[in-house]
């Protein structure tokens, strides 16, 4: 017995002294912040906001964007920067990864490793960026991939949180934090429940008998927000003072709603409160709201293209096609993941298989870089490459939408170059290494 106990011991040792050595040799350096002024020369700049700039230098220094145009036009002052020549090559914006729990999350069967479990259905004064992890390995893949931001949001609840916006670079939140609250995230309860009949294995939809309760405890909860935010001496009540901000602009209301009929009621309970900016992640509902959303101009957060329909009087390219569809009836659309986080670095190749399915290559750019900086309210720093704006960008040598050839030679963040090999590239190296090697 006490042998048993003592191999339990030493092994239990062994590995975690193996999982330190792993994570130490796979954790990717911190990049370092920039110090001489960059120009990239020579490549194709797609912009994000739907222009496409051949033979087009980008320059910046201290983190920001100071030239976009030609080499020629810069005279002299070309002799200051460092000059890397990106000819036969594209660059992009950072790709934006909505409504994620990258960072919170990391392997769903070991509990301590997950802080998404909080008490209580109505949580706004939950900040995700308290509990965001810089070391999780999950982030080597996005940015391989070119995902440099990512909204950390919790995932649970009527009102799960409020969201922040993490960069995917640093030693922790405090260095990852790039807006600290940027919109919280309401759950519309359903007005209808499914109830499965195990006799004849089919779904009957009864009314939803806890719908008229949480409806009203979300009543109660904005009216009270109301009288707190008029009230000018008061004490505080962390729960109505993290509501202010939908008030005042600062956050984004995002609803998530699966049925037009909920879609519609979240939206006209948020605009009867006065929020100011609100989004609406659904899936294929919004076709029969169309005309509602274009009318109240409501972006719209889609699940992944990568989807097959669940139902069969929906053609097989519903999800392929949900995109372009709405962008045509000119609703701002962005893509968001769901599903096994593992999957998450395929944000690029939902937007790119938007472009085969009809929408316009630079247009299914913009649902994973300007549209979502526009619903986080961070445009003005992020989303597309314009002068004054963060250098937050990376060179593919590739199209930076197609699995094929999306290969990324080099990626920065405010202006600070990251390292984007992770234990995928170093593992291929390995590998390649020993299988190339001639007996």
């Amino acid at each position: 017995m006490k042998a048993n106990k003592f191999y339990t011991l030493l092994l239990l040792i062994m590995s975690a002294s193996f999982s330190n050595n792993v994570l130490a040799q796979w954790m990717p350096e911190v990049a370092k912040p920039q110090t001489d002024p960059i120009l990239l020369r020579g490549g194709t700049v797609h912009t994000g906001d739907g222009q496409v700039l051949e033979n087009t230098a980008v320059g910046f220094d201290q983190g920001k964007i100071t030239y976009l145009g030609t080499e020629d036009n810069l005279g002299d002052k070309k002799d200051t920067y460092k000059i890397i020549d990106i000819s036969g090559q594209h660059v992009y914006p950072g790709f934006i990864l909505l409504n994620s729990t990258i960072g919170i999350q990391e392997i769903s069967a070991v509990p301590h490793s997950n802080d998404v479990l909080e008490e209580g259905d109505f949580n706004p004064n939950l900040n995700t960026m308290y509990a965001y992890d810089t070391g999780s390995t999950y982030i080597p893949t996005l940015r391989f991939n070119g995902i440099l931001y990512v909204e950390s949001i919790r995932p649970r609840g009527v009102i799960s949180g409020t969201s922040s916006v993490m960069e995917l670079d640093g030693w922790n939140w405090q260095d990852a934090v790039f807006k600290k609250e940027a919109a919280i995230h309401l759950h519309w309860p359903s007005s209808l429940k499914a109830i499965v009949d195990k006799e004849t294995n089919t779904l009957h939809m009864q009314p939803n008998p806890s719908y008229k309760d949480v409806r009203e405890k979300l009543e109660n909860l904005f009216v009270a927000s109301i009288a707190y935010h008029d009230t000018k001496e008061k004490p505080i009540n962390l729960k109505l003072e993290a509501l202010e901000g939908l008030y005042s602009g600062n956050n984004t209301l995002v609803i998530h709603a699966n049925e037009p009929k909920e879609i519609i009621e979240g939206i006209s309970f948020a605009q009867k409160f006065g929020v100011k900016n609100m989004a609406l992640e659904a899936s294929n509902a919004v076709l029969k709201v169309k005309s509602f959303l274009k009318a109240h101009d409501i972006p719209v957060i889609l699940p992944p293209t990568y989807n097959l329909p669940r139902s069969s009087d929906l053609d097989y390219d519903t999800y392929y096609t949900l995109p372009n569809i709405l962008i045509k009836e000119g609703i701002v659309v962005a893509l968001n993941h769901s599903g096994s986080l593992s999957n998450a670095m395929n944000l690029p190749f939902y937007a790119g298989t938007a472009a085969a399915f009809g929408l316009d290559k630079e247009e299914a750019l913009k649902t994973i870089t300007l549209n979502p900086a526009k619903i986080l309210g961070i445009d003005n720093s992020v989303g597309s490459i314009a002068m004054g704006k963060d250098a937050s960008l990376f060179v593919s040598k590739g199209d930076a939408l197609d699995i094929q050839s999306n290969a990324l030679s080099m990626a920065f963040i405010r202006g600070k170059k990251l390292t984007l090999d992770g234990p995928h590239q170093e593992n291929f190296k390995i590998y390649s290494e020993k299988y190339s090697q001639k007996d």
